[in-house]
């Protein structure tokens, strides 16, 4: 279990990595070099905010409104705070700016610092949030020039210049309270894109993760299917050769000799087949092939394995050959293969085992058949194994094989069916061929019995 989680999280581990990787790519050298360094971006902007504000700050010491030039240098000062404390940030700077509208009136770009505090609170917070926090920020500045162009402000200290007539304060009191808001708005909005946009990158890479997370899950039920055949078949036959080899080495050594051939043939062919299996797992170059190549000759040599086993097989093929598709090749080989195990592993008496297989159309039709002949044992649905002459519980699987089959069918559109008939048992596959009739419906595999 624990093995299983940390190869999971290992793969989201790689689909983040992957993902961060093109993010950065996208960012370009400058950028990159800021979001890597936080701290040096915190300098710039408050930097960018003291080049702002320069002129007032300027105009401010040379009129002796030393306060207001302070209340600025605090104001770029907190800047350096608005990632971590975005929101009190963005209050404190818009007290400030008030007191420094009311110090050192019609000063230069004064609402500057409310752009780079509300954008950082835009980017952590949500939409709502950040649009309250721009309104509560831009009220009190904008209603300080509207009330001094048409309220009781109207005749204050803001106008300053007695020569200009009426409407020129007007008209610019407006204007100004009308630019502030709306570049409130404008920073606030690009805050909320971004935010957009990283929550986005962040689903993405999840998705990424959870793509990678299935994959690995689905290699590992593949490979965990491929040992499952591999194993259970090799095993299984090479129990029945060496069983077999013990009877008949004293009255038969050239027999005798031919079956431990054969058993030492399929125990090579089981670790070479191991070894491709397992070697997909360590090799992080891709160049191992992911499915064995199972072709005609090595259904053929599969069969007379069996036969050498034991197994009295007879072997039909009716129709045009199987396509000339590894993988379709080797669901076929698999689904004999595991059939015949069972067979091997569970009959008693058998007197004949028949293997077809039909092809009509874009339909393939596998069928393995065995008489069954012998005594079924009591305390199971159907005589305790696949068929009645086959033994009992103690011999009975846990049904990973017909599961197995059942997957590698679906793959095709397939059907699989096991159970008794008549005395034997009976496993029927049907698979179709995409590459002759795509539109054909797909069917859920539907398994009886036992594997």
């Amino acid at each position: 279990m624990t093995e299983a989680v940390q190869a999971r999280d290992a793969s989201a581990g790689l689909a983040d990595a992957s993902f961060a990787e093109l993010t950065a790519k996208r960012r370009g050298l400058f950028r990159r070099y800021l979001y890597q360094h936080p701290r040096v971006m915190d300098a710039v902007v408050a930097g960018s905010y003291i080049l702002l504000v320069a002129p007032t700050v300027a105009d401010a010491v040379m009129k002796g409104a030393w306060l207001a030039a302070a209340l600025l240098g605090a104001v770029a000062g907190a800047l350096f705070f608005r990632r971590t404390h975005s929101v009190a940030v963005a209050a404190f700077v818009a007290v400030m700016e008030v007191a420094v509208t009311l110090l050192h009136p019609w000063g230069s770009n004064v609402s500057a610092g409310l752009w780079f505090s509300l954008y950082a609170v835009a980017v952590v917070h949500t939409r709502r949030f950040a649009l309250v926090a721009m309104a509560a920020a831009t009220a009190p500045l904008a209603l300080l020039y509207l009330l001094a162009a048409v309220g009781p402000m109207e005749n204050s200290f803001l106008h300053v210049e007695a020569n200009n007539p009426g409407d020129f304060h007007l008209l610019t009191s407006i204007a100004t309270g009308a630019t502030i808001a709306l570049s409130n708005v404008i920073a606030t909005g690009i805050g909320i894109s971004v935010r957009q946009r990283r929550a986005h990158e962040q689903e993405v890479a999840a998705w990424a993760a959870r793509t990678a997370s299935l994959a690995s899950v689905t290699e590992r039920n593949r490979i965990a299917r491929e040992m499952h055949d591999v194993v259970a078949h090799s095993l299984t036959v090479m129990v029945s050769l060496s069983d077999g080899a013990a009877v008949v080495v004293r009255k038969s050594p050239d027999r005798a000799g031919e079956v431990l051939g054969e058993l030492s043939r399929t125990g090579r062919t089981a670790l070479a087949d191991m070894r491709r299996v397992l070697g997909v797992l360590r090799d992080d170059a891709g160049t191992m092939p992911l499915q064995p190549l199972a072709s005609g000759d090595s259904l053929a040599k599969l069969l007379e394995g069996f036969r050498t086993a034991g197994l009295p097989l007879h072997y039909s093929h009716t129709g045009p050959a199987l396509p000339n598709d590894a993988a379709f090749q080797l669901t076929v080989y698999r689904i004999v293969q595991e059939s015949l195990t069972n067979v091997l592993r569970y009959g008693r008496s058998l007197g004949r085992v028949d293997v077809s297989i039909a092809r009509d159309g874009s339909a393939v039709t596998i069928e393995v058949l065995d008489d069954g002949a012998g005594v079924a044992v009591p305390g199971t649905a159907d005589g305790g194994g696949p068929g009645s002459g086959h033994q009992g519980p103690a011999g009975t699987g846990t049904g990973q094989g017909l599961a197995g089959m059942a997957e590698r069918a679906r793959i095709y559109a397939g059907t699989v069916e096991a159970g008794r008939s008549g005395r034997g048992w009976r496993v029927r596959a049907v698979l179709g061929w995409p590459g002759d009739n795509t539109s054909e419906s797909r069917h859920v595999p539907q398994l009886q019995g036992r594997a």
